[in-house]
């Protein structure tokens, strides 16, 4: 596993959320923001969705009219966000597939599919069977896959 991989898999592992060990839910992404008092909103959105810190205040808000399956991965892909690259002190936003593919992109995409198909489900599923079990798409389910034989995670 490449070294800031295994920081980040460390990172999140001793907030002890579950993660990558079994399926995370809905209820798990609400008891996290309130854990570390995120503000959690679903509306109609012109994008997926965001994060962002304002005043030492942090929002996550997901689109409304998105199928569960993709509203729950862009859920956990903007707590990937606050749990991973929330700055100290300062404003910052991060907007659901809007721009380039960066490094912290990639990051709350492997913290949100890690999240939502664990190791365990990845050993011994098919890839057919993962997308039948969870409603994400081929993309999403290929990534997985590669993240597991990338980074054993």
């Amino acid at each position: 596993m490449l070294p800031l991989m295994h920081f980040l898999a460390e990172k999140i592992t001793k907030l002890k959320l579950g993660w990558n060990e079994r399926p995370l839910t809905e209820g798990d992404a609400v008891r996290i923001c309130r854990r570390f008092r995120v503000t959690y909103q679903e509306m109609p959105l012109a994008t997926g969705g965001f994060y962002f810190r304002l005043k030492g205040r942090d929002y996550i808000a997901v689109d409304s009219r998105l199928p569960a399956a993709q509203r729950m991965f862009v859920m956990f892909h903007e707590l990937g966000h606050f749990l991973l690259h929330v700055p100290e002190t300062g404003a910052t936003a991060n907007f659901h597939r809007v721009g380039e593919r960066t490094r912290k992109e990639k990051e709350a995409d492997l913290f949100a599919l890690c999240a939502l198909v664990p190791k365990s489900r990845v050993e011994t599923s098919s890839p057919e069977d993962l997308i039948d079990e969870t409603h994400l798409t081929a993309e999403q389910i290929a990534e997985r896959l590669e993240i597991y034989e990338r980074y054993g995670l």
